[in-house]
């Protein structure tokens, strides 16, 4: 009996040692959102004056395996949302240098690494990011990448894809 709880603890001990480090542009860990995706809304804003606009534009086309990730989106530190397949949302920044994580919120969050991004926002800008999902059996799990987007891509990509709102889990 001893045996078996023996070679759960090395397990767990070199699940441990191999989970990614998060970026600073995350969130704590442990945070776990709710998301709502709705196919029939596709809005966009512009800037509030002195601000800028971040799009994150989650696209799973290549994802291939099921059920799709909730990807949760980071900004300066704390999480500012999530996405659930294909999906975007938007938020409102003040201009100047911000820094950005993505990291799949999933029970095999220490088989995934984050991304993360940096930019520069221009009041009156409105500036997307692609948030792209990879499962891979060779790399040993799923991988994130956050990359920029031209913004004509970025608008057509969003007109395609769910809106998506996500409220922390309690």
């Amino acid at each position: 009996m001893k045996v078996p709880l023996v070679m759960l603890l090395f397990a767990a001990t070199a699940i441990a040692q191999n989970a990614p480090s998060i970026p600073p542009a995350c969130g704590a860990d442990g945070v776990k959102f709710n998301v709502k995706t709705d196919k029939a809304q596709h809005p966009s804003v512009q800037p509030e004056n002195g601000k800028a606009v971040v799009y994150f534009v989650q696209d799973d086309d290549s994802f291939e395996a099921h059920p799709r990730p909730t990807t949760r989106l980071g900004l300066d530190g704390s999480w500012v949302g999530a996405n659930h397949g294909d999906s975007y949302f938007y938020i409102s920044v003040d201009p100047g240098e911000h820094h950005l994580c993505a990291s799949p919120q999933s029970m095999l969050i220490g088989l995934s690494e984050p991304s993360a991004a940096h930019f520069t926002a221009e009041s009156g800008k409105s500036y997307y990011f692609q948030v792209r999902n990879s499962w891979s059996r060779d790399q040993g799990g799923m991988r994130v990448e956050l990359l920029p987007l031209d913004s004509d891509e970025g608008q057509f990509l969003a007109s395609r894809f769910a809106f998506s709102t996500s409220q922390p889990k309690n």
